[in-house]
């Protein structure tokens, strides 16, 4: 099978099958530019389904480049509070100042240009080139990747390279709908070559496809290393109220307000400690209450009955829900 054999194939399933999707919207070309934008930054490591309904709020409060470059900062982190990995928002709004006061409004239109622009890498700018200018480019996200590794079963360490991904991608070819194809082959990944059960009986271009002719669909993955780390946190409250401070300590969650806390050596009973998944990080965290008996610098005294009335990390709001059940 050629490659524009296989582009129109994979073109063709999309157009049937394909997700409606709010930043895949008909609209102007300066929406596209925003939109892709915004929801590029957004999926940055979180799932299609947990975004859309952020995107859709975000985009009715903050319309366009400007106002998301002039917008107060504790408003901009409310609108992205609960999507974690809290540095993708600041780097977005860093990025629209930049657009605005450089570019008019507007996303520069090469590669290099957007890769200097901050939180965008190779992935992000890739696929603002393809679908925000309908520019031949094939941004490698884990879906696109895994249809490679797949078509051409690809398995040892030096095969599954990024690098040697990056040389392969050319398998795919280009269509001259960039922006459309980009989003199919995410779409084929995401929705049919999934990672542990795919759809190979329903997938367009299974005929191409050396893992689905000799019947082995593994996908070898490279974790992360997971890293065990322990904690303590120190619980102050005074009637409805604890005590936070603004995180200066940690990397994880750098300037929010968290519950005082310190690293610790492995507790002899982790029976009663909390369990919580942070990236590659593994935490149990054991909890503790304290008299207050002096100030505590970067400190404020939150009411647990009106949580949404402040930005917190999702980090926190589950250590308040620990607490509002263990009463």
């Amino acid at each position: 099978m050629s490659k524009s054999i296989l582009t129109k194939k994979i073109l063709y399933w999309y157009d049937n099958n394909k997700r409606k999707l709010p930043w895949r919207k008909k609209i102007s070309q300066i929406k596209r530019e925003y939109y892709t934008l915004v929801s590029e930054f957004m999926l940055q490591q979180t799932k299609v389904t947990t975004v859309i309904p952020y995107f859709n709020n975000f985009i009715k409060n903050i319309p366009n480049i400007t106002a998301l470059s002039k917008i107060n900062e504790g408003k901009l982190l409310k609108y992205w509070e609960g999507l974690g990995y809290y540095s993708r928002v600041k780097n977005l709004k860093k990025t629209a100042k930049i657009i605005n006061r450089n570019f008019k409004g507007r996303l520069p239109y090469t590669i290099d240009e957007l890769k200097l622009l901050p939180g965008i890498g190779d992935y992000t700018a890739n696929a603002i080139m393809a679908i925000a200018f309908n520019k031949p480019f094939i941004p490698l996200d884990g879906n696109v990747e895994r249809v490679i590794k797949r078509l051409l079963n690809l398995k040892s360490i030096s095969q599954t390279s990024k690098k040697n991904l990056i040389k392969q991608k050319k398998i795919l070819g280009i269509s001259v709908r960039a922006g459309d194809y980009a989003q199919a082959l995410m779409e084929l990944g995401a929705l049919i070559c999934k990672p542990k059960t795919p759809l190979c009986l329903q997938c367009p271009v299974k005929k191409n496809c050396k893992s689905f002719k000799i019947n082995d669909f593994e996908i070898i993955k490279q974790d992360k290393k997971e890293i065990d780390k322990f904690y303590e946190i120190k619980v102050y409250k005074k009637n409805n109220q604890f005590l936070l401070i603004k995180n200066k300590k940690f990397k994880f969650l750098k300037n929010f307000k968290i519950f005082p806390m310190k690293e610790i050596l492995i507790p002899n009973d982790l029976s009663k400690a909390l369990n919580f998944k942070m990236s590659n990080m593994n935490m149990f965290i054991i909890v503790k209450f304290y008299n207050i008996k002096r100030t505590i610098p970067d400190s404020s005294w939150i009411d647990s009955s009106k949580l949404n009335n402040y930005t917190l990390p999702t980090f926190t709001k589950k250590i308040f829900r620990y607490l509002d059940k263990h009463k």
